[in-house]
């Protein structure tokens, strides 16, 4: 309003105070046509984010990946590959050399102590059907060593499986998927030593294409290979559709 002076001051005489209505519509209007321009704006915006291709505000950002955080605090440390490779192929062995193999000998515990793995051993056969036995699902914190195969240190694999669960409850290998390479497996002997066996491969296989080779074949160093069960429960027959197998190699022993 150019030209309005406060009352009593220079310019000349004081003017006629604006009429109030008019001044109300003035400003009015005046709101109006300022809520119409923000309303303008922000539907202008929300257009040109819908397709910024078409407004050349694209960004390659869109494209990358997030990396996993070299903590692990933001993401979590990734999984653990797992072995994968024909049925022909040799166990994996850990990063470390292997011990001399021992003399036979009955193994009477198995120790996992990073996944809480503390159980007695079992010896097992052959089923009637040619499958080899599993432990007494009534004792679930028990271990079963297939005596067909070599000792726990001795040279060649040995073979202990277990129970992923029963009815009831978890059993002694609930915990196997959760171990990882470099592990470390103890499995004390009734001659009073204890094998100590580092993890080298960790394998889910269908129990239809079933490793034979590899987890039953001839080795040169002392092996230990666990066997539980794995993947998805079939209702319809009762049983898991795959199998865990840990693969580990002898490092050293000590007497009890």
């Amino acid at each position: 309003m150019s030209g309005y002076y406060p009352y009593g001051g220079s310019g000349g005489p004081a003017p006629t105070p604006p009429d109030d209505k008019g001044s109300t519509a003035l400003r009015t209007v005046l709101l109006v046509a300022a809520i119409a321009g923000v309303v303008t704006v922000v539907a202008g915006l929300v257009i040109v984010l819908r397709s910024p291709d078409e407004y050349g505000l694209a960004s390659n950002r869109d494209a990358l990946t997030v990396q996993a955080q070299p903590d692990g605090k933001a993401t979590g440390q990734p999984e653990q590959a797992l072995f994968q490779a024909a049925p022909d192929v040799p166990p994996p062995l850990p990063q470390i050399t292997p011990a001399p193999p021992m003399l036979p000998s009955t193994p009477i515990r198995i120790v996992v102590k990073r996944l809480g793995i503390n159980a007695p051993i079992k010896s097992v056969g052959l089923a009637k059907d040619g499958t080899i036995e599993v432990p007494p699902p009534n004792d679930p914190n028990l271990a079963g060593w297939y005596r067909n195969m070599s000792t726990p240190g001795e040279a060649g694999p040995a073979v202990l499986l277990g129970h992923k669960d029963t009815r009831t409850r978890p059993a002694v290998f609930s915990p196997l998927f959760k171990i990882k390479n470099g592990d470390t497996i103890e499995v004390k002997r009734q001659d009073g030593t204890t094998a100590v066996f580092t993890v080298g491969g960790v394998e889910q296989a269908n129990k239809k294409t079933f490793p034979t080779q590899r987890v039953y074949g001839t080795q040169e160093n002392a092996q230990l290979h666990l066997i539980t069960c794995g993947g998805t429960y079939d209702r319809r027959t009762g049983h898991y559709t795959d199998n865990i197998i840990v693969y580990a190699t002898m490092t050293s022993s000590y007497r009890s």
